[in-house]
């Protein structure tokens, strides 16, 4: 919406959302306060708002006013119920869609921006039928296509834009919008179905990448191959392409694992057991990577870490953004403390709210225990090993000799990103496991 209200001065944007305490931050003159980190949204926020962009608490009155109602509403997986574990809760939906039939005045198009399972709309549809008379509306499937730590720039030149509807007028009319700055052959028209398929599948065939190369650096480790060596040289087809092709922890974020289990269910629901069993997988391994990276911390460090401190570094579930969701680090650090490790957490956007309700549990001192630290020479001291589990550009150029020094021997750097400087660290005198690297 900020991209929007940027790009197009002329059409009124208003966010609204029921947190008062969300949208005060949204208004505070500090930019370096929004409740959302990613690089370049504070400027496009401050060039836009007050002149055409507004947040605010007032949902009926700025759906009342508008001609266009983005529904842009967390659409978690569900966690009892039919579909427990796959299916998506769609319960924030409903009750949008319900206060718009309320609210709306006149002719309101009503866009889907949540990523949603396939024929959500005939939900939406249904119950904007029964709104009361005089009101009519458009339904359309908009999903979003941005990655986290590059989304402005994902926004401001998209690889294509994407809108769903079976309304021409509709169609033609939010397309006009994007027309104010992307290119027409990028703007994709299809029905509203395979626009909400769209969504899911790209996401799911990103996540597969990833579990894929994860697969081979697993048997890299155990052959003496480079899982970098190979990622370059299946890249280099152009069949195959380079991007994805990076072994990590995992994926995370907060729609990957989510629409592929979206995936899954809407499989099972047709009967297609194959093919759910199949994109089950992608998931499972993304897991299991996760508990091998763990696992093999404690095989390292003498099959025991019960009371030795461990330097996490990283608990974004990518660099450039301060979102935990899904992040590969709740799983790791869950495992590790289970063993009895002390963890030291640094993150350079994720405090230790966040930290704590992602583990369930205060911050401490002790075996089982984690606390933040402030920078990673704070984390390392005294620690056995140090951990690198988010991208961040800081973390590769760490000095290996300061950090060495502080540290308990016989010390390992397990690098799960392979972004630092290994040849540094073994020439400090640590010992080094990279990821995908035998």
């Amino acid at each position: 919406m900020a991209v929007i209200a940027d790009r197009c001065p002329q059409i009124q944007v208003t966010v609204v959302d029921l947190n008062a305490a969300r949208i005060a931050a949204w208004n505070d003159p500090d930019l370096s306060v929004l409740p959302v980190y990613e690089p370049g949204l504070d400027a496009v926020v401050g060039r836009a708002r007050g002149r055409n962009l507004f947040f605010s608490t007032d949902v009926a009155g700025a759906i009342a006013s508008a001609d266009m109602v983005f529904i842009s509403v967390n659409t978690p997986t569900k966690t009892r119920g039919v579909g427990a574990g796959q299916a998506s809760d769609l319960r924030w939906i409903e009750v949008c869609t319900r206060q718009v039939a309320e609210a709306a005045q006149g002719h309101t198009i009503v866009v889907e921006k949540s990523t949603l399972p396939v024929r959500t709309a005939e939900t939406v549809q249904a119950i904007l039928a029964v709104a009361p008379a005089g009101k009519t509306f458009s339904v359309l499937s908009n999903p979003e296509f941005l990655a986290e730590g590059t989304a402005i720039s994902d926004l401001e030149s998209p690889d294509r834009v994407l809108i769903g509807g079976n309304d021409l007028e509709s169609v033609d009319a939010l397309a006009a919008i994007y027309g104010h700055w992307v290119p027409a052959d990028r703007i994709l028209r299809t029905n509203l179905w395979s626009s909400e398929l769209s969504k899911l599948t790209a996401n799911a065939f990103l996540a597969q990448r990833i579990s894929s190369i994860n697969s081979i650096a697993a048997v890299c480790e155990a052959t003496g191959a480079d899982v970098r060596e190979v990622g370059k040289a299946i890249g280099t087809d152009s069949r195959i392409g380079s991007r994805f092709l990076k072994s990590g922890p995992g994926f995370g974020g907060s729609c990957f694992q989510k629409d592929i289990l979206n995936l899954v269910y809407l499989c099972g629901h047709y009967g297609l057991k194959e093919v759910a069993n199949y994109w089950q997988q992608v998931v499972e391994l993304n897991s299991w990577q996760q508990q091998r990276i763990a696992r093999l911390v404690v095989q390292k460090l003498f099959n025991t870490v019960s009371g030795k401190r461990i330097a996490l570094l990283g608990f974004a579930f990518k660099a450039d953004t301060n979102d935990t969701r899904e992040s590969p680090a709740i799983r790791i650090a869950k495992e590790l403390l289970e063993e009895g490790a002390q963890l030291a957490i640094h993150d350079p956007k994720v405090g230790s709210d966040q930290i704590s309700q992602d583990l369930g549990q205060p911050p401490g001192s002790g075996e089982g225990q984690w606390l933040v630290a402030l920078d990673p020479l704070e984390a390392c001291r005294g620690a056995d090993a140090v951990l690198i589990l988010t991208e961040w550009a800081s973390f590769r150029d760490l000095d290996w000799a300061v950090l060495a020094a502080v540290m308990r021997r016989p010390a390992w750097l397990f690098d799960a990103r392979a972004i630092a400087d290994a040849a540094a660290a073994r020439a400090a005198g640590l010992q080094v496991w990279r990821v995908g690297e035998g």
